[in-house]
C-alpha cells in the first residue's frame, strides 16, 4: 500500500437499517413516488455537500428505509420487480437532485442484475432478502492500471482455495458505493482461472475501505480504494461470473442504462439552474435594448435548443428502458442481447452530450455572475465531465455503427 493510502484512515462501518423502518415498495408508481420524496430532501443541501465534501451517510440511511434498494428484486422473492424504464426514471429523479448521492446505488442494482442471471435459488433467497431488509451493496471496482492490468476487465485479485477454506486477496479502486455498503461484491479470478464475483460482508476481517477519492466531480460518491487481505469467503457468497460471457443476458445493458440515467439527471439539474438564474439574476446585454435577459432572442433560442436536446435524450433513455423490458419478457438470445446493448448505447450518447452541453451552456446564458463560488454552479459541469468518463462515448458510436453497418454483435460485459 502506498504512503498516501496508509495516511488515510479506514472508513467507518455503515449502520444496519432497522427492519421495522424499511418500507416495502410494491409497484412502479410506488417507486417513482419514493424517488420524488427522497429527491426533494436530497436537493436542499446538494450544493453544500459538494462544496464541503460532506459524505451522505444520513441520506443513504433514508434511501435504505425508503425501500428503493429492493425495487428490482423479482416478485417471487418479495420485490416489486419494476420495469427497466422505471429504474431509469428513478435514477434521473435522484440524480437531478444530487448526482453524486444518486450515483452511489448504481452498483447496488448492477450486482443485483448479476445475481438475477447467475445466482442459485438459495443465493437469491438470501441476498434478495438482505436487499429487502434495506442492506446496501457497493462494489470493489476495477484495479488501477499496471503492468499486469491493462484494461478494466483484467486484475490481480485472487480467490484461493486454502486448507482454511476460500480466501480473497486484492486491491481495487473506483469502488462507488463500497464505503457505505453492507456488502462489497468484487470481481476476482479463482484457482481455475475463471472470473467470479465475491459478495464480501462489509465487516469481514481483512476487508478495508479507504476514502481516498479525490476527483473534482461526483465528489461524495467516495469511489476510492478497497483492499482484501486474506479475507475468509463463504462459498455461498461466490457467483460464477465467467458464465455470463457465454450466456446472452441483460446485465451489461442494465448497468449502462443506469449510467445514462445519471447523466440525464445531471443535465436536467443544469438546465433547471440555467433557467432560474436567467430569470432571477441575469442582465440583458447593453446593445440589446431590452430590459430583461429573458427577452433576449439569442438566449431564448439557446434555451429552446437545450430543451429539444434534453427532451430527446430523456425519451431515447426511456425508450431504451422499454426495449429492455420487451426483451426481458421473452427468452433472450444473442441477437436480443445485442439489441439491448444497441438501445442503451444510443441513450448513452445523447445523455452524455446533453449533460456536457447543458452544464457548460449554463454559464454562457447566465453570465459571469453565475461563476461566483457562492452559487457553486460549476458542480454541474464537474459532475458531468467526471461521470461521462465512466466509459468512452466514442466507443458507443463505434458499437452502433458496427452493428448497423456490419451487424457485429457487441461484446458482453458491464460497459456494453
Amino acid at each position: 500500500m502506498s504512503s498516501v493510502e496508509t495516511s488515510i484512515a479506514a472508513a467507518q462501518l455503515p449502520r444496519r437499517p432497522d427492519p421495522a423502518r424499511v418500507q416495502r415498495i410494491a409497484t412502479d408508481a410506488d417507486a417513482l413516488a419514493a424517488a420524488h420524496t427522497l429527491a426533494a430532501g436530497f436537493a436542499a443541501n446538494a450544493a453544500e455537500r459538494d462544496r464541503q465534501r460532506m459524505l451522505p451517510w444520513a441520506e443513504l440511511d433514508r434511501w435504505s428505509e425508503s425501500g428503493l434498494g429492493a425495487i428490482t428484486v423479482p416478485r417471487e422473492y418479495g420485490g416489486a420487480d419494476v420495469s427497466f424504464a422505471t429504474l431509469a426514471e428513478v435514477f434521473v429523479i435522484l440524480c437531478a437532485a444530487d448526482p453524486a448521492l444518486g450515483q452511489i446505488p448504481q452498483n447496488h442494482f448492477g450486482v443485483l442484475g448479476v445475481l438475477r442471471e447467475i445466482g442459485t435459488p438459495v443465493q437469491k433467497a438470501r441476498l434478495y432478502g438482505e436487499a429487502l431488509a434495506g442492506h446496501r451493496l457497493g462494489n470493489a471496482g476495477p484495479e488501477r492500471r499496471s503492468a499486469a492490468v491493462s484494461t478494466v476487465l483484467q486484475g490481480t485479485t485472487r480467490l484461493r482455495e486454502t486448507q482454511d477454506g476460500l480466501r480473497l486477496d486484492g486491491k481495487r479502486f473506483y469502488s462507488t458505493g463500497a464505503l457505505f455498503a453492507h456488502r462489497v461484491p468484487a470481481r476476482a479470478t479463482d484457482d481455475a482461472g475463471r472470473a467470479v464475483q465475491v459478495w464480501v460482508p462489509r465487516d469481514a476481517p481483512g476487508l478495508t475501505v479507504f476514502d481516498d477519492w479525490s476527483s473534482f466531480g461526483q465528489r461524495t460518491t467516495a469511489s476510492g480504494s478497497v483492499v482484501f487481505d486474506n479475507v475468509r469467503v463463504d462459498p455461498q457468497d461466490v457467483l460464477p461470473l465467467w458464465q455470463l460471457a457465454d450466456r446472452p443476458g441483460l446485465f451489461g445493458p442494465n448497468s449502462q442504462l443506469i449510467q445514462a440515467a445519471i447523466d440525464q439527471g445531471i443535465a436536467e439539474a443544469a438546465v433547471a439552474d440555467a433557467l432560474a438564474f436567467v430569470r432571477e439574476r441575469a442582465r440583458p446585454w447593453i446593445d440589446s435594448g431590452l430590459e430583461r435577459a429573458t427577452d433576449d432572442p439569442y438566449i431564448i433560442a439557446d434555451i429552446g435548443r437545450l430543451q429539444i436536446d434534453l427532451h430527446a435524450a430523456r425519451e431515447v433513455l426511456l425508450d431504451a428502458g422499454r426495449t429492455l423490458d420487451a426483451i426481458a419478457a421473452a427468452p433472450i438470445d444473442a441477437e436480443a442481447s445485442a439489441q439491448a446493448s444497441v438501445a442503451v448505447a444510443g441513450a448513452k450518447v445523447l445523455t452524455t452530450r446533453i449533460a456536457l452541453e447543458a452544464s457548460e451552456k449554463l454559464f454562457e446564458l447566465a453570465g459571469s455572475a453565475s461563476t461566483r463560488a457562492a452559487h457553486n454552479l460549476d458542480r454541474h459541469w464537474r459532475n458531468a465531465r467526471t461521470h461521462t468518463l465512466h466509459d468512452p462515448v466514442r466507443w458507443k458510436l463505434h458499437l452502433l455503427g458496427n452493428y448497423h453497418l456490419n451487424h457485429a454483435l457487441p461484446t458482453r460485459h458491464s460497459w456494453n
